[in-house]
């Protein structure tokens, strides 16, 4: 089993930047394809980033291409998200995803972190 937390949400005003850091715990020994997911009040679950096993592939939801980062941390299994210029309507819980069993872009991973607030005033 892994575990998944991830950590770096808070309250923040729109323009400003936050970062986002994930490490799993347990059946660590494989590296997975990470991501991340976030889920607004009253809206479905949303693919946000995705980095490959190696950090050389990422890919971005349209509206936080050239906004946010994903990348790999040094150590294995964890994966980070900069946020630049947050917008309001980035506004929701982050989870921290591995391993997907479909597209990279589904929400089908077998592994989830419980998720952490964002939230940008206006």
């Amino acid at each position: 089993q892994v575990q998944l937390v991830e950590s770096g949400g808070g309250l923040v005003q729109a323009g400003d930047s936050l970062r986002l850091s994930c490490a799993a715990s347990g059946r660590t020994f494989i590296t997975y394809p990470m991501g991340w997911f976030r889920q607004a009040p009253g809206k479905d679950r949303e693919f946000v980033a995705y980095v490959d096993v190696n950090g050389a592939y990422t890919y971005y939801e349209d509206s936080v291409k050239g906004r946010f980062t994903i990348s790999r941390g040094n150590a294995k299994n964890t994966v980070d998200l900069q946020m630049h210029s947050l917008k309001p309507e980035d506004t929701a819980v982050y989870y921290c995803v591995a391993r997907p069993r479909r597209n990279y872009d589904d929400p089908f991973y077998d592994y989830w972190g419980q998720g952490t607030q964002v939230t940008v005033s206006s």
